[in-house]
């Protein structure tokens, strides 16, 4: 279907149904990636042959820069492909189109027709070639403070795009950028609160627990982690190397806790607050699992430290398990999503208790009577604990 196929009201333009459901069509519609697929679509029952489309979008996750919205002919979504923050430097990003959008370029234009000797030469170009497609146009997209992002158009046509395709596509995109705005920051508002304070809080707060003092009592299995002999480490390694031993030992921790369902609720400089909430099936055991694994990565990385002449680190695990209040604390205008009780003093102090009684891991009677699997525990003995009148019962992984 060309231009001239479509029958248009007196006054109507080419693509105006088009931007009409972007204004005031997508309202229930949540995610962007939909929004473009039904987009494209739409633009081809209006008469632009539009076969192939995509919108670049940055995030700016902690793993990956941005993304790339992807549809071609026949789909009635767009595919998503992660974009990682290395990408600039990348062959397939270097004298690309997009590179040239993003260095300030307000459209890109490129026949794919013609003998590839007179055009950009760039292998997205050729790849376009390879599908058939004739002509490919690109502008970028504007959000609020000069934010730049990136849309695409490419099609198969006789002759490429005409006028009346182009005029239609370039109206668009104004609307476009609004619409995907909206989208992407509440995915980035998604995103920060997941990377900042968990995923289940941060569902909690954007459903609207933003009160101070709002939360609930909550059961939960409690682990407290601290590494040893950090005070040491930084106050005599260069900083970057600080820095990249805590992202180390972060990851070998934090990984095996969300694994096996756990929530990271604070890092406290060298340590990290988790809870495995108990209406959660086997609880005890996923908690139970996930040290096993973080013991497991934090040999595997002291034998990478002990490659490049470093010290072993050393860490003290403390678990128990009782009810905790789960919400916010803090300040008028500064709050945190937490959990506090005795229960959660009561792990810090068993934390502490590691470096006395010689053990990495150690858990609270009342712990170890729920767990279910494949653990061997032994009883250590009772010790005192600092700011409880009675003395604590705790146990280990045997051996």
């Amino acid at each position: 279907m060309t231009a001239s196929d479509v029958h248009l009201a007196p006054g109507q333009r080419l693509g105006d149904e088009v931007v009409d459901w972007l204004t005031n069509g997508t309202r229930d519609e949540r995610f962007i990636d939909n929004i473009f697929g039904q987009m494209c679509v739409r633009l081809q029952r209006a008469g632009i042959p539009v076969m192939r489309a995509s919108l670049h979008v940055q995030i700016n996750h902690p793993q990956w820069l941005g993304a790339r919205m992807l549809w071609s002919d026949g789909m009635e979504g767009a595919e998503i492909a992660r974009v990682d923050y290395d990408v600039r430097e990348r062959s397939e990003y270097i004298g690309s189109p997009a590179s040239e959008i993003v260095d300030g370029a307000e459209e890109i234009r490129e026949n794919l027709a013609r003998d590839p000797e007179l055009g950009r030469q760039h292998a997205v170009y050729d790849d376009m070639r390879a599908m058939g497609l004739t002509d490919y146009v690109a502008w970028p997209i504007y959000h609020t403070l000069g934010k730049r992002h990136i849309v695409t158009f490419a099609t198969d046509r006789h002759g490429g795009f005409d006028h009346a395709h182009i005029d239609a596509l370039r109206r668009l995109v104004p609307v476009l950028a609004l619409v995907s705005e909206i989208r992407i920051k509440n995915r980035l508002a998604r995103t920060l609160l997941e990377t900042y304070v968990g995923p289940h809080a941060g569902e909690m707060v954007l459903a609207g627990a933003t009160r101070r003092g709002s939360g609930e009592t909550v059961r939960a299995a409690i682990m407290i982690c601290d590494l040893r002999d950090f005070t040491k480490i930084s106050d005599n390694w260069p900083r970057d190397d600080v820095i990249d031993l805590l992202n180390g030992y972060f990851d070998a921790m934090v990984e095996p806790i969300t694994q096996h369902g756990g929530e990271i609720l604070k890092f406290i400089g060298d340590g990290l607050l988790a809870i495995f909430p108990l209406s959660q099936p086997d609880a005890c055991a996923n908690l139970l699992h996930a040290v096993t694994g973080a013991r497991q990565a934090m040999a595997e990385l002291n034998a990478r430290h002990a490659e490049s002449g470093r010290a072993p680190l050393r860490y003290g695990i403390g678990i128990h398990v009782g009810d905790v209040m789960y919400g916010n604390i803090g300040s008028r205008s500064r709050l945190d999503f937490t959990v506090i009780g005795p229960a959660v003093n009561m792990a810090s102090r068993m934390e502490a208790l590691t470096k006395q009684v010689g053990r990495p891991v150690l858990m609270s009677r009342a712990f170890a009577e729920l767990v279910e699997g494949p653990f061997a525990l032994e009883r250590v003995g009772e010790f005192p604990v600092r700011g409880f009148s009675d003395p604590i019962e705790l146990f280990a992984f045997e051996g």
